[in-house]
């Protein structure tokens, strides 16, 4: 047989190392120990889909027309259910034929978006700690990513001012990747930063995306804003938004882009070419979900905020600097001065059991710090925080 050099393309080598590789390797050692591993190191919500939306894929399911090639934009069903919603949820009105996009999961369209507008060698804006795919679909697009920092100081919202100061030597900048409620630091962002964001990408006729995921994982009745609602954001940008956090249904795959008529058709181009759409019973469920999403939401919010409650101060108590989030399923602990985020997070796996992801992995500006997810029953929540009261590390 000949052998073959299978060399990958530029473009991965350009993607940063994966970090977790190592982790995952330690997690295997303690897994085949026979140790059991307290996981709250994925965003990935334990609690059930509910019922409703269940048996609206079921029916959905058994029809023979769903089986087929599903609309490259969606169900027409499903987006005007995402615009009633929006109209409802933040009063923002959107037309569903060309103001909503159907997405394979939010994901999808964040990592396809810059293909649609980026050139080889133009700038992107990507925030730093943040979702690592803004970074990745940059760099597969053949963009160069401009990292601005998020930092404590600021409540982990962007200076803009800094901002300025970074693009003036940079090539055209054509997207500003956006994300509040935030990952991994849990911040929450007011209308009125929304608006100086609005000011800024008109200044500099910059794209904005804005991944609003966690919008509906709020407490003490601190609803969380959308990016359209602030005057003029339709006419520069877009928001990404997903079934998958609000109905515990990540592994369903069913997202959508909203805003400026233009940029929903620029990824709808790049979708027509890659992708076929999402199933249409998966949709249908998603409109299901979407149409009766109260009481569910309000009940989802309160097991959230019991488990945000009792980790949180857990936290603290080793030592660990941690706010109480208004939003997300995350707790942003920071670590002491000088102590590595990869360090602590292998000597809570090895020693404690308990499995974390360490802030570095979402950029530079995380290191330092360390992320924990609330996705476990209130009762392994209650354990984790015995171990913890019982290990001060610092």
């Amino acid at each position: 047989m000949t052998n073959l050099l299978f060399e990958v393309s530029q473009r991965l080598h350009k993607l940063p190392p994966y970090l977790f590789a190592k982790i995952d390797k330690i997690k295997q050692e303690e897994i085949q120990k026979g140790n059991s591993l307290i996981s709250l190191g994925i965003g990935d919500p334990d609690l059930p889909t509910p019922d409703f939306v269940i048996d609206r894929l079921v029916r959905a399911a058994k029809n023979p027309q769903n089986h087929q090639y599903p609309s490259y934009w969606g169900m027409l069903e499903f987006r005007k259910a995402v615009a009633r919603w929006y109209q409802s949820r933040f009063g923002v009105k959107l037309n569903p034929e060309s103001e909503v996009l159907t997405l394979i999961g939010s994901k999808e369209g964040i990592g396809h978006i810059p293909l649609a507008f980026v050139n080889p060698g133009e700038s992107v804006l990507v925030p730093d700690p943040g979702y690592p795919v803004y970074h990745a679909a940059t760099l597969l697009a053949g963009g160069h990513p401009i990292p601005f920092a998020l930092k404590e100081k600021n409540k982990f919202l962007p200076d803009f001012g800094e901002i300025e100061r970074q693009i003036q030597s940079s090539t055209k900048v054509k997207i500003l990747f956006l994300n509040y409620p935030n990952n991994p630091t849990s911040a929450s962002a007011s209308l009125e930063f929304f608006k100086e964001v609005v000011s800024f990408a008109k200044k500099h006729q910059i794209i904005v995306c804005h991944d609003n995921a966690y919008s509906e994982i709020f407490y003490d009745h601190c609803p969380q804003p959308s990016f359209l609602q602030a005057p003029g954001a339709i006419d520069i940008g877009c928001e990404f938004h997903s079934i998958s956090k609000t109905f515990n249904m990540t592994g369903w795959r069913v997202g959508f882009l909203v805003g400026n008529p233009k940029i929903i058709d620029g990824l709808a181009q790049v979708k027509t070419n890659i992708d076929s759409g999402a199933f249409n019973a998966c949709q249908e469920a998603a409109t299901e979900a979407l149409n009766h999403s109260e009481p569910f939401c309000s009940n989802l919010r309160r097991i959230y905020q019991e488990r945000r409650d009792i980790l949180i101060p857990a936290l603290q108590a080793t030592g660990l600097k941690c706010q109480k989030p208004e939003a997300t399923f995350y707790a942003w602990a920071r670590l002491p001065e000088g102590y590595p985020s990869e360090n602590y997070v292998l000597d809570l796996i090895r020693n404690q059991k308990i499995v974390a992801t360490p802030g570095n992995g979402f950029g530079q500006e995380g290191e330092g710090y360390v992320r924990f997810t609330f996705c476990s029953e209130a009762s392994v929540l209650k354990q984790v925080a015995e171990i913890l009261r019982k290990t001060r590390y610092f």
